[in-house]
């Protein structure tokens, strides 16, 4: 039986690199690529898949928020988490919203291909480097942005998207002035004083891409 992925990362490179290592097994066949979070979501909707191998920094909806979407309607999805985060803080939010696997970019492709088999088996797959992170339990770590609210996180990200406080607004159907109010709100509850720490914050915490 095959064991259908999908990938979703927003550098092309990775894609094609992911694909042919994946399609040097049998088994496995890649049935579709995704650019950003919305992407993957509406790609997961359309074409049946066993795995999604997932960046986290993605623009518009990041990895781990994509699953959490993705699970609440195909909760039979497993997800392997690829990116360059190497935090326990990254980690244990990727493990809290149902992903399966965790890998570093880097790793080598047999390590890529046996996280895959292992999580077809029911099982979690903790890369090289990785278990070492959640020493001391996933729960025990706490992910700041969860004090923001909805609303707040979409600010966030578009305001780290380069976004003026019109084009918030009207991409948000806000009073002109809204937005404003709202990164005061998130700076503040944050404790961040610029914006320019905000969008240090923000690629961080994998609410935006590094590009």
């Amino acid at each position: 039986m095959s064991i259908k992925v999908l990938i979703a990362d927003d550098h092309g490179i990775v894609r094609v690199g992911l694909r042919k290592i994946l399609e040097t097994q049998r088994e496995i066949v890649v049935a579709g690529e995704a650019a950003d979070g919305h992407e993957i979501i509406e790609l997961c909707r359309k074409i049946p898949c066993d795995i999604i191998i997932m960046d986290i920094a993605m623009p518009g909806v990041n990895g781990i928020d994509a699953f959490q979407t993705i699970r609440t309607t195909m909760p039979l999805i497993r997800c392997i988490i690829l990116s360059m985060y190497d935090d326990s803080e990254h980690v244990a939010r990727a493990f809290q919203a149902g992903a399966s696997g965790y890998l570093l970019k880097g790793v080598a492709g047999d390590e890529i291909i046996a996280a895959i088999r292992e999580v077809m088996e029911g099982r979690s797959y903790l890369g090289k480097g990785v278990e070492s992170l959640l020493q001391g339990g996933q729960n025990s770590v706490e992910n700041p942005l969860d004090g923001l609210s909805q609303r707040e996180k979409e600010v966030l990200r578009l305001v780290v998207e380069g976004k003026s406080s019109l084009e918030i607004a009207r991409n948000l159907s806000l009073a002109d002035n809204t937005p404003d109010v709202y990164r005061s709100r998130i700076m503040k509850k944050l404790g961040l004083k610029n914006t320019a720490s905000l969008v240090k914050f923000a690629i961080q915490h994998g609410v935006a891409s590094l590009g």
